[in-house]
């Protein structure tokens, strides 16, 4: 593999997971609605 190829493949999973963790930490972070059911 040369270079090129391994700074595509990192930037490319460093991306990937750095937008993984964004939402999965914006999901934890954001408050819980509670849900009124009408009967």
């Amino acid at each position: 593999m040369n270079s090129a190829a391994l700074a595509m493949y990192l930037g490319s999973n460093i991306i990937v997971t750095a937008f993984t963790i964004f939402f999965f930490w914006k999901v934890v972070k954001t408050p819980h609605k509670e849900h009124h059911e009408e009967e």
